[in-house]
């Protein structure tokens, strides 16, 4: 299980209104803007166990600027779904790359719980993370 942040323009992120969902055609737009994010449409990866986990969907990119990409199979996957960009766990790092993508997009970064994250998180060497699981039992 984990926690999740959404770029969002709905009231809620969990609000079902249309109306001001992110659109896949402006996602692709917003990820061709910009040198740091990559369309890949499919994430693969490796369980403890040896099976092979398939992710698809024509929204997910990722962030390949993020300075943890790779170690432990982790990449900073953004996954647009329901109108709303989504990232599991991310770190402040991460938080701090969907602030600028929200302003781009006249969205916000809101929480699981409703939370609004919006002033940038100051990031220091000695950040300490909590553990993550890996990005593949975000659908398993």
């Amino acid at each position: 299980m984990g926690y999740n942040l959404h770029i969002t323009r709905k009231e809620d992120w969990s609000d079902e209104d249309e109306s001001n969902e992110i659109k896949l055609t402006e996602w692709i737009d917003y990820i061709r803007s910009d040198n740091e994010m990559q369309l890949d449409n499919q994430a693969n990866a490796t369980t403890d166990n040896g099976d092979e986990v398939t992710y698809h969907n024509n929204g997910l990119a990722v962030w390949t600027s993020y300075s943890k990409n790779g170690h432990d199979e982790n990449y900073a996957w953004f996954d647009l779904g329901s109108g709303n960009v989504t990232v599991k766990n991310p770190d402040n790092e991460i938080i701090n790359k969907m602030i600028d993508i929200a302003g781009r997009l006249n969205a916000k970064v809101q929480g699981d719980d409703g939370e609004i994250y919006d002033t940038k998180i100051f990031i220091t060497d000695k950040q300490v993370t909590k553990e993550k699981s890996p990005w593949w039992k975000i659908w398993s």
